[in-house]
């Protein structure tokens, strides 16, 4: 009976996962792009400029270790991975998130692919950055560069794209967005505050009301009562001073001369 059960459990464990695994691909289908950047017409600078730096570095290295050596040999196969990768990158902006998938092979391609997928979330994001360096600028590469919003979180988290056709429209389309969410936002937070105040001057809160309109009592009559019933008490006690200082001093029944 507890084999039976474990089995049970396992399969609905499974069935959960599957379904939930499916809610999510159907989640990344039905998000709709807003805009999507493009790598194609920047295949060629991007290798030239990827080439370029590794044979500055291999000769360096040639002339301190002799590895460069190796790195000359192996750039083949550095440019065959570089043209894939540029190739298969997917840049796009969606209501909530910006989307980046590349798929490329490993340094060794006979050992398979490697597949990357990042989603930064609108909120988080601060600014979008874009840099150049002086051998980018030799071959008209440029490079983004997704700031976080987080203060505490360490620079190295942003995410750092290179070889995008058209950086500066891919900023402006995600800056707008970013408005447009920010304004939306501050839209709603003011209606609310506006009907929470209508709500209070139409209907005053309970606390706000006077204790003695409260209970139906008028403040006049009450004060009125509390005098009369101290002169009350002061009237009975003059009578118990008077009472002992009769007792003290008795007057005398005989009539005077």
């Amino acid at each position: 009976m507890g084999s039976r059960d474990e089995v049970v459990e396992i399969e609905s464990l499974e069935r959960g996962l599957l379904s939930d695994n499916g809610t999510r691909e159907e989640a990344d289908k039905d998000d709709t792009v807003l805009y999507a950047a493009t790598f194609e017409a920047m295949e060629e600078k991007f290798v030239k400029y990827q080439t370029a730096q590794w044979v500055l570095y291999s000769l360096l290295l040639v002339l301190a270790w002799g590895i460069g050596l190796f790195m000359l040999l192996y750039l083949p196969v550095r440019r065959y991975i570089l043209r894939k990768d540029i190739r298969s990158r997917k840049l796009y902006l969606t209501p909530n998130a910006i989307v980046y998938k590349v798929t490329k092979p490993v340094p060794f391609p006979c050992f398979g692919m490697l597949k990357k997928e990042k989603y930064v979330l609108l909120p988080l994001v601060a600014d979008i950055v874009i840099e150049q360096g002086y051998l980018q600028s030799l071959f008209g590469v440029y490079s983004l560069r997704i700031e976080n919003a987080g203060v505490r979180r360490p620079a190295s988290d942003d995410v750092q794209i290179l070889g995008i056709a058209d950086p500066r429209a891919f900023r402006k389309a995600v800056l707008a967005h970013l408005s447009n969410i920010r304004s939306e936002v501050l839209s709603r937070q003011t209606s609310t505050v506006e009907e929470f105040l209508n709500l209070r001057m139409g209907h005053p809160s309970p606390a706000w009301v006077s204790p003695s309109k409260s209970f139906g009592h008028n403040p006049s009559s009450s004060s009125g009562d509390l005098i009369i019933q101290k002169l009350e008490e002061v009237g009975s006690s003059i009578k118990r001073v008077e009472a002992l200082i009769g007792e003290h001093h008795p007057q005398s029944s005989e009539p005077v001369d």
